[in-house]
């Protein structure tokens, strides 16, 4: 059988599953295009926790080591209740032995800019998809200026608010969590926050996590309960003292974290998931990332699983599929890859309502039960079912030298 046939893969979004998709694709020797709405290539100013199974699939792309020139290798992931009274301590830095590769935490724009540096492929800024339309031979994709574009395959990479996503499976919107997330950048030096820090604290309905992105910078998270589509009001200075009014009296060094941080460098989003979808694609159209399955930050996944999202699409596109065709071998990619991504939009909508409890009894019962599992149980649980899945790519690796 011969492998199927793609001459140009045309890519709608231009964020890290779309890049990831791009190089995934050009390291196959297949031909792609990138489509981005925004009038310039760039992604947001938040941190990104890219666990081992994340740097894993960055190491097959050739851009492992390039991301830990900048961003720090993390040793213990600790959780604990907002007095610092410990849940839980994950020695995540056992991964490097274990995998051949540390959980870092990075600047998403930094990790954009690693990946776009090594892209071949060309990318189109300003390029709007409002929609589609496909045959047998290939697939048309329609702009907001009127041009269109003619492909192979059309790959939605295009976020969760999807273009792609809206045509194939219809308007429905993502579900609101019901908490709201704020972010922000702080300036403490390593004398301050030891490099490869990482803390995450639960409150009454308010949650508080940190860690270092870069040398000297460090990304935090507050998260509260809050209805959707609310506004902060005044400066980024009014947000702030909001903020350290929220966790004052928080364990060290949440006051000082929040002292040192930039107003400027505040966001303000509310948490957006879906549920699990049994259908990604039709025809020789296909979703990826948050397009397919976007998970909200409480296993710290998302961009780890559109990386990996990216290789086993290429994966699938460059070796022969069951049917021996485009249409088969996309519908391949999307049966794997539910099945990895499914359970773990479910536990990181799991764990956010846990995060979310108000009521005194509820969240004295959660941090019991936490203590008394995460370390023995989650943890144990999370690498063996999340993290251990990245030794697919050496084992990959392996196999291609041969």
């Amino acid at each position: 059988m011969s492998a199927p046939r793609i001459r140009r893969a045309l890519i709608a979004g231009g964020g890290i599953g779309g890049i990831a998709t791009a190089l995934a694709l050009q390291q196959q020797g297949i031909e792609s295009t990138v489509f981005e709405s925004a009038p310039r290539l760039r992604d947001g100013g938040a941190g990104l926790h890219i666990w081992t199974n994340g740097m894993l699939a960055l190491e097959y792309l050739g851009l492992a080591d390039e991301v830990r020139k900048t961003a720090p290798a993390q040793d213990i992931c600790s959780f604990a209740d907002w007095r610092g009274n410990s849940i839980g301590d994950w020695p995540v830095g056992e991964f490097v032995a274990k995998y051949g590769q540390p959980t870092v935490a990075i600047g998403r724009s930094e990790l954009h800019g690693i990946m776009r540096d090594a892209l071949v492929a060309p990318v189109r800024t300003g390029a709007e998809v409002t929609g589609y339309t496909q045959d047998p031979d290939g697939v048309t994709v329609r702009f907001a200026d009127g041009t269109e574009e003619r492909g192979d395959i059309l790959i939605g990479a295009d976020g969760i608010h999807s273009a792609v996503r809206g045509q194939l499976l219809g308007p429905e919107p993502p579900h609101y969590t019901g908490y709201i997330a704020w972010r922000g950048h702080a300036k403490l030096g390593p004398e301050e926050i030891p490099p490869g820090s990482f803390l995450g604290l639960f409150g009454r309905g308010t949650r508080f996590t940190y860690y270092d992105i870069a040398p000297g910078v460090v990304h935090w998270m507050s998260v509260a309960n809050g209805p959707a589509g609310g506004r902060d009001q005044g400066t980024g200075e009014d947000t702030l003292r909001m903020l350290r009014s929220r966790h004052h009296g928080w364990v060290d060094p949440v006051a000082r974290i929040l002292e040192a941080t930039d107003p400027d460098s505040i966001i303000r989003n509310d948490v957006i998931e879906r549920k699990p979808d049994p259908v990604w694609g039709n025809g020789r159209v296909t979703l990826l990332g948050d397009a397919a399955h976007a998970v909200s930050f409480n296993i710290g996944q998302g961009a780890c699983l559109a990386i990996e999202d990216a290789l086993v699409l290429a994966e699938h596109l460059s070796h022969p599929s069951t049917e021996n065709d485009v249409v088969g071998a996309l519908r391949g990619y999307e049966a794997e890859r539910r099945t990895r991504t499914a359970p773990m939009q479910l536990l990181a909508a799991r764990i956010g309502r846990a995060g979310a409890l108000e009521n005194p009894l509820a969240v004295w019962v959660r941090d019991k039960l936490m203590k008394a599992a995460w370390t023995r149980v989650a943890f144990a649980a999370a690498e063996k079912e999340h993290v251990a899945y990245g030794t697919r790519w050496r084992e990959r690796a392996l196999q291609d030298q041969h």
